[in-house]
């Protein structure tokens, strides 16, 4: 078998990945592939592996695919159907990066609610705590998550972690099902206008025609003051835009894992915000810690052996 990663560079170069896929057989590795650089890189390729390149019907139909491997778990750069026409099986990923992401978003809240940048930034710095006249600063405020209603937008594996955390924090939980077919007797279910009177709302959802746009500029602006919206499923789900112009209109606050076009563009309008206390954007990294990533590269890995299995009968 040859076996092509198209963008290894995604998954971090603390993983040895000629260890674990060169078993297999001839392992090639790229640190990015531009979609100039797909059709020829799978030459001669087996199987392919890919996180963010695209993998459409033109590359399936000029190359010898086999097996497509998708080192996450949204497939939406795939074309499924061209994919299965040509009988090529698709294997992704799910549930790898649930402790990371759940993790990542408290600490993000967190790092909001208790204003952890401005007080490490005081107590570290030689003209903040050092010349202070009392033993504390109380310039910013910091706001316990106990007792604040916590709404979980997408109640699956992650979203219900993340509802289980909530409730160890003394939140009172409920959650919306976005494809209104999910049903958990442990949590309130609300309706979309009960999840907008929400402190907080942590999205968890995939994008889809339930999902898109979700968050626009009508429900936006029915957030209750001081509300938190924190985004750790899609872009698209989030009217970025309009986010950006509320943030300096009202005491509202934004935390993004994810944005519409990634990475962020440089003229985007939530770079122009003013009150960047209200606003934490981090670089799509909720699913990516250490163990996610590892876990992640050796169940890639099973897909592949258990490819190989089938095929030999």
């Amino acid at each position: 078998m040859k076996i092509v990663c198209l963008d290894a560079d995604t998954l971090g170069n603390d993983v040895d990945l000629d260890s674990v896929f060169g078993k297999f057989g001839e392992f090639v590795s790229y640190n990015m592939t531009d979609e100039t650089q797909t059709i020829q890189r799978l030459q001669n390729a087996d199987i392919v592996l890919t996180n963010k390149v695209l993998i459409t019907k033109d590359i399936i139909a000029k190359t010898n695919l086999k097996l497509i491997c998708v080192t996450a778990t949204g497939v939406n750069n795939i074309d499924l159907d061209a994919a299965k026409k040509a009988n090529i099986p698709v294997k992704n990923v799910a549930g790898y990066s649930t402790n990371s992401v759940v993790q990542q978003t408290f600490a993000n809240i967190l790092a909001i609610r208790n204003s952890t940048s401005y007080y490490e930034n005081y107590g570290k710095n030689s003209d903040g705590w050092a010349k202070s006249p009392i033993f504390v600063n109380l310039d910013k405020p910091i706001f316990e998550l106990s007792g604040k209603k916590f709404c979980v937008v997408g109640l699956g594996t992650i979203g219900l972690e993340v509802a289980k955390v909530a409730q160890a924090f003394g939140c009172e939980v409920s959650y919306y099902s976005t494809s209104g077919n999910n049903s958990n007797s442990n949590f309130k279910r609300v309706s979309f206008d009960e999840v907008l009177k929400s402190d907080i709302i942590s999205i968890h959802a995939p994008l889809n025609e339930n999902t898109k746009n979700l968050f626009n500029s009508q429900a936006l602006n029915q957030l209750k003051d001081g509300a938190m919206l924190v985004n750790s499923g899609r872009g698209g789900i989030v009217d970025e835009e309009y986010m950006a112009k509320l943030i300096d209109e009202r005491e509202i606050y934004f935390i993004t894992d994810v944005l519409e076009k990634e990475p962020i563009v440089a003229n985007h309008p939530l770079l122009k915000v003013k009150n960047k206390d209200r606003l934490m954007i981090t670089p799509h990294i909720a699913w990516a810690s250490v163990e996610a990533r590892r876990k992640l590269i050796e169940l890639s890995a099973k897909n592949i052996e258990d490819f190989i299995k089938d095929q030999n009968g």
